[in-house]
């Protein structure tokens, strides 16, 4: 194979064509924010509804982001006629219960990831979209970014070879009172954080058939830190880890036979893709400039758009079988490190 001489573009299509929808945000937490902020930037999408167990707390949210309804309980919300679709922000183990609340209400749904806390909940989501016909996606939100379009384009073409191994590694520093440190809101950093590594590596390679696990837990009871070695079909394998210790160098590493892909740091945001010959002969850069989740959560809401317009029930970019083949993973990873989620109320 000849190394590229120049770089793909992004076929990402304009946010603001995407046909408009009427969404409901359910959870109006920090990431609820940030999403609400993306869309009215970036978007012709309309935030119709918010709710949430506290009217009060529902109220003064709408009134912040101009949102016309805001009502005090989940079931007021799905139950509006108003409403398309809605985006799941509650906590992590509450994303199964709101999740098909929604659907059997009729409604479209994009699920904050994870989008359950376990692959056994994963798939009783993927069965009720399946039965009430309607639109479910996990918001992994990097993977509908324009640079992840640059480099599926990239290894669909080869520019690096045969992929031989993936190395990614997720941590953040986080404050004594952080809710990462609750553990009955499947607290440590696994999903918070490892969502992400883990659904790099599925995504890129496949689902794991062997894996090895190693973690530290915190003293405020919660995993701290963890590390896994994944094998996964083709003779491939990578190398994940995640902390909720600090702040490595969160990239992504792309092993080929011919060359190597960066993703660098952060690389869940918008930032640059580097792309080097094996022999580091040759370099190519995708400068796409640094950004932050404000300037990204709004891709997946007009993906889903589109999909739903087009009468689709799934999205290409992160179907219900990869957001599964991640749990998977991160279900053997606690089974071997001895992470329970039954303080969140996972009974298994």
């Amino acid at each position: 194979m000849t190394f590229p001489t120049v770089l793909p573009t992004p076929r990402t299509p304009d946010p603001r064509d995407a046909p408009p929808l009427r969404w409901a945000v359910m959870g109006p937490g920090w990431i609820a924010e940030r999403f609400v902020e993306s869309l009215q930037a970036h978007t012709t999408q309309v935030v119709a509804a918010v709710g949430s167990r506290s009217a009060d707390r529902a109220r003064d949210f709408a009134d912040r982001y101009g949102i016309p309804t805001a009502v005090g309980s989940y079931e007021e919300l799905v139950a509006l006629d108003d409403v398309d679709i809605v985006y799941v922000a509650t906590p992590h183990p509450s994303h199964l219960e709101h999740a098909v609340m929604s659907m059997e209400a009729g409604k479209h749904v994009l699920v904050e990831k994870p989008i359950a806390i376990s692959a056994d909940q994963a798939r009783q989501i993927a069965a009720v979209a399946e039965r009430t016909g309607v639109f479910c996606a996990e918001a992994l939100w990097t993977l509908f970014l324009p640079k992840w379009d640059v480099l599926r384009q990239l290894l669909d073409a080869d520019a690096i070879g045969r992929l031989r191994s993936v190395h990614t590694v997720y941590g953040e520093f986080f404050p004594d009172d952080h809710r990462i440190f609750d553990a009955s809101l499947a607290g440590g950093p696994l999903l918070d954080l490892g969502t992400y590594p883990l659904a790099y590596v599925t995504s890129l390679l496949g689902p794991a058939t062997s894996v090895a696990a190693a973690g530290v837990p915190d003293d405020r009871g919660v995993n701290g830190q963890l590390g896994a070695t994944m094998l996964h079909d083709g003779g491939t394998m990578s190398v994940v880890a995640t902390t909720l210790h600090g702040w490595p160098r969160n990239e992504i590493t792309i092993i080929g036979s011919e060359g190597v892909v960066t993703v660098e740091a952060l690389h869940n945001s918008p930032g640059p893709i580097t792309v080097t010959s094996a022999d580091r002969s040759a370099t190519l850069t995708y400068d796409e400039p640094h950004g932050d989740q404000v300037g990204g959560l709004h891709f997946q809401a007009t993906d889903a758009a589109r999909r739903i317009a087009a009468g689709e029930r799934e999205t290409p970019v992160r179907p219900l079988s990869a957001s599964i083949a991640s749990l998977e993973a991160s279900d053997e990873i606690r089974r071997q490190i001895g992470i329970s989620f039954a303080a969140a109320g996972l009974d298994e």
